[in-house]
């Protein structure tokens, strides 16, 4: 935990993005870094889990993280979360709460609340389109041979 806090600050330095540090473990040998790089790379998935996920995935040439667990200097965002869940490490472990995250200026709690609303009722308008026709991807997802479960 020490070293993703020590990733943020050394961002906060750096100027490169926000205040947040996050490392990826495997069999105690640290595996991936990131630091958020939203505002340098004009990437606002540039998060530090993100790119700490990233680095570690293109380290172990793996698009998953079995039996591995991501240490982050602040509790994910709802985007880091989900990449997080997508990734399967075994554990998650952070230092500040989202709360904490808020009083500096990063307040999710807005993703939060729109997160369980109907696409209809969020603040950004989400409508469905062509559902036909992107199933029939699906489908031929489901027939393939060539598929990679995830």
């Amino acid at each position: 935990m020490q070293e993703a806090i020590k990733l943020a600050a050394s961002n906060l330095n750096s100027g490169k993005g926000g205040p947040f540090g996050a490392i990826v473990v495997k069999n105690g040998e640290i595996i991936g870094r990131g630091a958020n790089l939203v505002t340098s790379t004009n990437d606002p998935t540039a998060h530090a889990e993100i790119v700490a996920i990233r680095d570690a995935c293109k380290n172990l040439n793996s698009f998953q993280l079995d039996g591995c667990e991501i240490y982050a200097s602040c509790e994910p965002c709802p985007m880091c979360l989900g990449a997080i869940y997508w990734a399967r490490p075994s554990h998650l472990y952070f230092a500040a709460s989202r709360e904490d995250a808020a009083k500096a200026g990063f307040d999710d709690s807005y993703i939060y609340q729109q997160v369980p609303l109907k696409p209809i009722d969020r603040d950004i308008k989400s409508l469905q389109l062509l559902q036909q026709d992107a199933v029939q991807v699906f489908t031929l997802w489901n027939a393939s041979d060539q598929k990679i479960p995830y």
